[in-house]
């Protein structure tokens, strides 16, 4: 008897065997509900965002990937805001909101910032390096999970996956 990675393999070579092998969906995860303090102490929670789709980023006005992506997230959030587009910054500084502040209005960022509990990142674990984001969808299901930096063009579509999913 053949080991099965064997018989795999041979699948993926035989002529015609493209169509005995399918891609099996992952179920979507529910994401963990949070609740914390934007650069100013006032409270945001997850439950705000309810039938948007979120993406929270955790991030670091020290790191350069974080650093790169801000911009093209400044104008996705703009771009895609009337189709329900949320994003959400987690940041993770631990010199606080006066340094934050500070970067948000030299980055000019349009979107929601909060500083990061220990009890977010945990839910959210394995929080591996920075950025570390992901794509939570209307009904609050993580869709997608990304560690490091992407260009903007291809995140974007795998936004609109989750955004617009039926669009053509």
């Amino acid at each position: 008897m053949k080991p099965a990675f064997l018989l795999a393999a041979a699948l993926l070579v035989a002529p015609g065997a493209g169509a005995l092998l399918r891609a099996v969906p992952v179920p979507p995860v529910p994401a963990p509900a949070w609740k914390l303090k934007d650069v100013d102490g006032k409270v945001v929670t997850s439950d705000q965002f309810k039938g948007k789709v979120v993406v929270i980023d955790f991030w670091a006005t020290w790191c350069p990937p974080c650093k790169a992506e801000i911009p093209g997230y400044v104008r996705l959030q703009k771009k895609y805001a009337a189709d329900g587009l949320v994003f959400v910054g987690v940041s993770v500084d631990e010199d606080g909101p006066p340094v934050v502040k500070k970067f948000m209005k030299e980055y000019g960022i349009n979107y929601t910032i909060v500083m990061a509990s220990e009890e977010m990142v945990g839910a959210f674990s394995p929080i591996e390096g920075y950025p570390t984001t992901f794509i939570i969808d209307r009904d609050g299901n993580i869709r997608d999970k990304k560690l490091g930096a992407k260009p903007t063009e291809d995140y974007e579509k795998e936004i609109l996956a989750v955004l617009r999913p039926h669009a053509s």
